[in-house]
């Protein structure tokens, strides 16, 4: 995901914002609750105040303190109608300019002592004028002089300060803050979405074939939580919908096996040898698709158990029972054993005898109807089912193994059969793959695991 479509990325953004739009208001605010509380903001500082009058001072021959007129002192008395000071030193000289506030003209000599120092007033009095006193080293000696703020500050030059003030505290103010924000927040939105996180990460898991599944709820924030509540009641919605559907296909291959079977007994009756054949090949592909239908729902049981079974025999027993429609559709049919003794695997036997069944049936419907249709039991744990048709393409041959897919738009079956091969194979551990035969046609191989420690459960895949 990209930063700007980030939620952690997108709070960055606007808290810095209006963190730097609070800390402007406030202080904008606090400028203009000092402005009308009629307090005087000094465009000269006490420092420059004192700094010119020091300047200024001088002896006078009977030893008064008196002032030069500079150009400073004069400057500062042009801008500033409202400036006041006092000088006095040891000796008792003392020199004012100005209106001095009432409040400091009682001093007198009891700041003598004192280096510096600023004098106000708690926030929340009346209104009074501060004031600055200082002991400085002057051409007349050293003398404290005590002075007010220089000139008043008017509507413009108060949105100057503003702005100034904005600069020197505003911007070092928000750049810190966006730093803390920029580190914050991260932490603060992964901790909050970690539940949701953890809930994303499930939700990768489901599987069809793992129903019951949910979202879990545990520290999903609130504002997420409907939505994991939403995704959870349509969980429960296809689950329902799942089982019903497979309640259905269940129910419909069960049924569908009695008529099957009694059509098929009616049919072994008829006088026409040839229309006998082909309605007996044809109930066999519906038979063939019923039980695929119940394997369908058989591999989807988990509690099916495993057990040693020997593939030789398994060979046997499906080319004898196949032999008759082998043999009417057409084909020759040859088993070949190069297993030396019994070869066991772990396997559900009922599930490995439909797969090599549909193997064989395969066989049936697109073997050309001519040449052999051929049994291996191979060494080590392997079976093999090929016949002499066309083959099967190489750009096919995994998708063959895709359920409803056919080579063929207008071939016969369902296009379940392969897919269920793969699916029982797998389910033992086991792999299917498949090949052009040397003399044409395709061999399909299935190729089994060593057998299990534990051969009641199934192996892995």
């Amino acid at each position: 995901m990209s930063e700007s479509g980030s939620l952690r990325w997108r709070l960055v953004r606007r808290l810095v914002a209006l963190q730097a739009v609070l800390l402007a208001l406030f202080l904008l605010s606090l400028l203009g609750l000092l402005w009308w509380r009629g307090e005087p903001l000094a465009l000269e500082s006490e420092d420059c105040v004192l700094n010119v009058v020091r300047e200024s001072i001088a002896r006078a021959p009977d030893g008064s303190i008196v002032l030069r007129s500079t150009p400073a002192l004069a400057a500062l008395r042009a801008d500033g109608p409202g400036l006041w000071f006092t000088i006095h030193d040891a000796q008792g000289h003392w020199l004012t300019e100005g209106d001095v506030p009432p409040e400091y003209t009682r001093i007198g000599h009891a700041l003598d002592h004192i280096g510096q120092a600023r004098l106000g007033w708690n926030l929340g009095d009346p209104p009074r004028p501060t004031a600055r006193v200082k002991r400085m080293d002057t051409a007349a000696g050293v003398v404290q002089v005590m002075t007010g703020p220089g000139a008043s500050v008017s509507a413009g030059q108060l949105a100057e300060f503003a702005l100034l003030t904005l600069a020197v505290l505003g911007l070092p103010g928000v750049l810190l803050m966006a730093l803390a924000t920029l580190v914050a927040t991260p932490l603060v939105v992964r901790q909050a979405m970690r539940g949701l996180d953890r809930a994303a990460a499930d939700a990768t898991r489901i599987d069809v074939e793992q129903r019951g599944v949910r979202l879990p709820t545990t520290h999903v924030p609130a504002e997420a939580a409907p939505l994991v509540d939403a995704v959870n009641a349509a969980l429960s919605r296809l689950d329902e919908g799942y089982a019903r559907q497979q309640r259905f296909l269940l129910d419909a291959a069960h049924e569908l096996r009695t008529p099957i079977a009694i059509l098929q007994a009616r049919l072994e009756g008829l006088a026409d040898r040839a229309q006998r054949t082909q309605l007996m090949e044809d109930v066999a592909r519906l038979a063939n698709l019923a039980e695929q239908m119940l394997d369908a729902q058989r591999l989807r049981q988990q509690d099916v158990a495993f057990a040693p079974l020997d593939l030789a025999d398994l060979a046997r027993r499906v080319a004898a029972d196949l032999a008759p429609l082998v043999i009417a559709a057409g084909y020759d049919i040859s088993l070949e054993d190069e297993s030396a003794g019994a070869m066991l695997v772990d396997g559900d036997l009922a599930a490995l005898e439909r797969a090599l069944t549909n193997l064989v049936q395969n066989a049936i419907q697109h073997g050309s109807r001519r040449g052999t249709i051929t049994l291996r039991v191979l060494a080590p744990r392997t079976l093999e089912v090929a016949d002499q048709g066309e083959g099967i393409p190489a750009e096919d041959s995994e998708r063959i193994f895709e359920p409803f897919h056919r080579l063929r738009a207008r071939a016969g079956g369902a296009g379940l059969g392969l897919h269920l091969v793969r699916e029982i194979v797998q389910r033992h551990g086991a792999r299917i793959t498949v090949r052009d035969e040397s003399g044409g046609g395709a061999c399909f191989r299935i190729a089994f695991p060593p057998m299990s420690t534990h051969p009641h459960h199934p192996p892995t895949a």
